[in-house]
């Protein structure tokens, strides 16, 4: 397979060189506590690819991508190509020095170490995007008590260790994209989406649910499984790659518990997070990622985890979250996703304007983007959108 011709189309002539001196200066006005604007930074990965038939002629699917690495070589240098070419936000743009490629399975890494088969819907199917058998459904709840711990070195993780050889093989051969060589990311495991979250994946989200107050026992159980099987993975892949065993800081996510109640969360999974972030971090401040409507959790979060930072989703009230939580916590996000995917060029700058001065801006400690990670088929032009009213109603004075 000849990957170095699968290229996307780039849609204009860029200034990578003035682009990148500004991004620069902005990021480091930023974290030096000075900031001169808002920084612009969009979440999306090869999903972006997949999903859009302009950018995927060859019609590879995410079973393809999953399985051959061959293709998980070719979307991802594709797919960063077209980013490093085509989106506008204050990331390097242009070619860069090499190509970062790595094992990549989504949202389903952690079900598939747990031991849930992956499912691939049809690739006929609009946004189809492969899920995790329901592996604790109806009579088999304890199926995974029964099992033990898993390996901290198995399914994904292994898998993702053969991927890494392969890429490493084809470097050593010599394989450039684009005039520049590929590097290899480390493993995956180190991170979480969350116990609740986890639980839900395993379980189905109704089931859980259900289990919180028709078997709030057998919840505890799980939930307690789920991160004490966590913390076992991430020390043990920690000590493996020579890393800090136990960081001041640390992010982490559990975008479900936008379901439950102030008190359900309290009850069942506060305790999961605390547990977590005693095991694997040090005092912080830490970070975290709650997609949804999750913002009456942050205050908790702030004063009794001290997360400091907040990748958000939608719905999110900025200005509520400024004033309840204070010029001192980071946060990012921006429109919805529907909103860049579906709105005009001069509807989306219109909500980022909003955004901007609704009083999120007051400490210099947001990051503006999207709400929350890009759909595949956004028009390049809202993105431009969002961007360019960044560069002008986000200036700081």
């Amino acid at each position: 397979m000849n990957t170095a011709q699968f290229k996307p189309e780039i849609r204009r002539e860029i200034d990578f060189e003035a682009h990148n001196a500004e991004a620069q200066a902005v990021w480091e006005a930023f974290h030096a506590g000075q900031p001169t604007r808002v920084p612009v930074q969009y979440s999306m990965n090869a999903r972006m690819l997949l999903l859009d038939p302009a950018l995927n002629p060859r019609g590879y699917t995410f079973k393809d991508y999953f399985e051959n690495p061959e293709i998980t070589l070719a979307v991802q240098v594709a797919f960063q190509y077209w980013k490093s070419h085509n989106v506008l936000d204050d990331a390097t743009l242009g070619l860069p020095k090499e190509w970062w490629v790595y094992a990549d399975f989504q949202n389903c890494e952690e079900e598939m170490w747990f031991g849930a088969p992956v499912i691939f819907p049809s690739p006929d199917a609009a946004d189809c995007q492969p899920t995790c058998e329901r592996i604790l459904a109806e009579d088999k709840k304890r199926l995974l008590f029964d099992r033990g711990l898993p390996e901290p070195m198995s399914g994904p993780i292994a898998r993702a260790g053969e991927i890494q050889d392969f890429f490493n093989q084809r470097r050593q051969e010599g394989f450039e994209y684009a005039g520049r060589p590929i590097n290899t990311g480390g493993l995956p495991g180190l991170g979480t989406d969350g116990p609740f979250t986890v639980a839900a994946a395993l379980r189905g989200a109704t089931e859980l649910c259900l289990d919180l107050y028709e078997d709030p026992e057998y919840a505890h159980e799980l939930l307690g499984y789920i991160t004490e099987a966590t913390i076992h993975r991430i020390k043990k892949l920690r000590k493996f790659l020579g890393q800090d065993p136990k960081p001041e800081s640390w992010g982490f996510a559990d975008d479900s518990i936008a379901l439950l109640s102030a008190d359900t969360y309290r009850e069942f999974v506060r305790p999961c997070h605390k547990r977590l972030l005693a095991e694997l971090a040090g005092a912080g401040p830490h970070s975290i990622h709650l997609c949804g409507d999750a913002t009456r959790h942050f205050p908790r979060l702030m004063q009794e985890l001290n997360i400091k930072s907040f990748d958000t989703g939608f719905p999110v009230d900025f200005a509520w979250l400024r004033k309840t939580l204070g010029p001192e916590v980071t946060f990012r996000g921006g429109p919805p996703v529907a909103v860049f995917l579906h709105g005009t060029p001069p509807q989306v700058a219109e909500a980022t304007r909003r955004i901007l001065i609704s009083g999120i801006m007051q400490g210099g400690k947001f990051i503006l983007g999207e709400g929350n990670n890009m759909s595949p088929r956004t028009p390049l032009a809202n993105m431009d959108a969002c961007y360019l009213a960044a560069k002008e109603a986000g200036r700081y004075s």
